[in-house]
Formats: C-alpha cells, sequence, structure tokens
C-alpha cells in the first residue's frame, strides 16, 4: 500500500487564496504549487517590477521548501511561467544566483496572462528527505 498523501501549507507565506495547499508530499516526492508573488501579508506585487517578483516567488519557494523538512538542492524539476518571454534572461539570472550550481530539470512557458495580473509563477518538484 503507498504511503499516505500529505498536503501541507507553509505558516510563512499567505495561505492559499482557492482550494489547494502549498503542497504535496507523495511516494518520496515533494510537489509545489504555483507560486506567485504574494507576500507574506497577502500583498499582490502584480505591479512591482519583474526582478522584485522574481524574488518574492523565489522567496515563497523556499518557505515551502522549508515547509517539507528539504533544502534547494533536493529540486528535481521546476515550470515557470511568465507573462513576457523577453523577461526570461532576467529570470534566468536570479534563479541561477538564487540556485547556485543545482540544476534542475526545467521548463518555461510564456503565458498571456497570470492571477492578479502578475507577470511570473513557478512551481516545482522536488525528492523528499
Amino acid at each position: 500500500m503507498p504511503d499516505p498523501i500529505l498536503c501541507k501549507n507553509s505558516t510563512t507565506i499567505s495561505p492559499p487564496a482557492g482550494h489547494y495547499s502549498h503542497l504535496s508530499i507523495a511516494n518520496g516526492f515533494v510537489m509545489i504549487s504555483g507560486q506567485l508573488p504574494i507576500t507574506a501579508d497577502g500583498a499582490h506585487l502584480a505591479n512591482a517590477s519583474f526582478e522584485d517578483q522574481t524574488r518574492q516567488v523565489l522567496l515563497n519557494l523556499d518557505s515551502c521548501l522549508q515547509t517539507a523538512g528539504i533544502s534547494r538542492e533536493q529540486l528535481v524539476q521546476v515550470r515557470v511561467y511568465v507573462t513576457d518571454i523577453g523577461q526570461w534572461p532576467l529570470f534566468n539570472q536570479l534563479y541561477s544566483q538564487w540556485l547556485g550550481d543545482h540544476r534542475p530539470a526545467r521548463a518555461v512557458a510564456g503565458v498571456a496572462q497570470l492571477h492578479y495580473g502578475c507577470a511570473v509563477e513557478v512551481e516545482a518538484m522536488a525528492v523528499a528527505a
């Protein structure tokens, strides 16, 4: 029988606005829901610079990883959604600074729009500790 699925929310970022959890842990994997540039107090950073939005998204990912008891080095897949594919080089620069030498599989998709008018959203999968 497979291990039970654990659905968790980080206590250091804004609670989910819909019917989902920040992360789910199942069969040795941690799936992190799409993280938007929303601060811990619930402020949407849609009007902030792309750089500030990206930094907030990465902070939110860190909070989810910490909730699962794992680190960035356990990321195996990252999916990035941006509303302006021209921002990809800046995202890649900030992402590589955040992640260091670790290079999990990654995909990027240019999308027409994201919730709250945000410019970037990131979801991820990692291996559990």
